[in-house]
């Protein structure tokens, strides 16, 4: 059954399951919407369930279409760096990397990178420090780590870093089911300010809420500040509110296991860019050079 599926398959799966509709992902591909729908029909016969329920925004992933996500992106993944391993290095690279990231990129999107570098150069160690970003770029200006890893989207005077974008993930709207807020296909900021608000504080998240909601000349409707994910997504799963926060940290159940959807925006707002930054001045060692390259690699794939 395993070798019915095609590598092909996985990646319009993915494709879909990232980015929540067939239109988008088959864009993303470069493919006809007609294949991916039936790379996903071939894959639900195959492993006989269904991955997606299909309604009018698009699609949500099922509970096994989660699971299966979770496989078939490792499969992706460890070919990715099957890959990257083979034309990177003709000789062993040793050494320790100093690596500081804020709290989304350390528990959301950083531990997953790391697995996979360590994958390719088993001889590298690394230094971990999880900090807030104006505490996270004084120490890579002053040297005491090696690479930042953070949301570019907060930074102040980026240029007084090298730097590289890794991800743009967009902002949705999170709401239950049975919200009204999501029987409305794309609402608009002024749809979301009739409704109780779940506010996440944690990497300045309250700041970079309140941008463009004052851009819009608009306030939301504050009905709890917390620094915990879990708590937002136990508040907008079980309705006493909504919020908008990235697909990065996005999971389509609270730990109740109750229903999270997104809906995409009328309202145009800035995506949420994770990114390295590191010195223009100090010098670099060849397991930070690899481990910079890696990343840069890893996510242009």
């Amino acid at each position: 059954m395993a070798a019915d599926i095609t590598m092909k398959q996985l990646r319009y799966f993915v494709a879909t399951a990232e980015c929540g509709q067939v239109s988008m992902a088959a864009a993303r591909e470069h493919v006809s919407q007609s294949a991916v729908t039936a790379a996903i029909a071939a894959l639900e016969e195959i492993l006989g369930t269904r991955l997606f329920e299909r309604h009018s925004q698009g699609v949500t992933i099922t509970l096994d279409g989660n699971d299966f996500y979770n496989h078939a992106r490792h499969v992706l993944d460890s070919l990715n760096d099957a890959v990257h391993k083979s034309r990177s290095r003709a000789h062993e690279i040793a050494g320790v990397v100093r690596v500081a990231a804020s709290y989304t990129v350390m528990g959301y999107f950083l531990p997953e990178m790391l697995a996979r570098f360590r994958a390719s150069y088993p001889n590298v160690e690394f230094e971990l420090h999880d900090l807030e970003r104006e505490a996270l770029e004084q120490a890579v200006l002053a040297g005491d780590v090696d690479v930042g890893v953070a949301l570019l989207s907060n930074a102040t005077d980026i240029g007084r870093f090298e730097h590289r974008s890794l991800s743009r993930s967009p902002r949705k709207l999170w709401v239950a089911p049975t919200h009204p807020l999501a029987r409305i296909e794309r609402p608009s900021l002024r749809d979301i300010a009739e409704h109780p608000y779940v506010m996440i504080t944690v990497d300045e998240g309250e700041a970079s809420t309140l941008r463009y909601w004052k851009r819009e000349k608009l306030e939301p409707n504050v009905m709890l500040r917390t620094g915990s994910m879990e708590a937002v997504r136990a508040f907008v799963s079980h309705g006493f509110g909504v919020t908008i926060l990235s697909d990065m940290v996005f999971r389509p159940w609270s730990l109740e296991g109750k229903r999270i959807e997104t809906r995409e925006l009328k309202t145009a707002i800035p995506h949420m860019d994770v990114g390295m930054l590191w010195s223009k001045t100090a010098q670099r060692t060849a397991a930070t050079r690899a481990f910079i390259d890696f990343l840069a690699y890893t996510r242009q794939l």
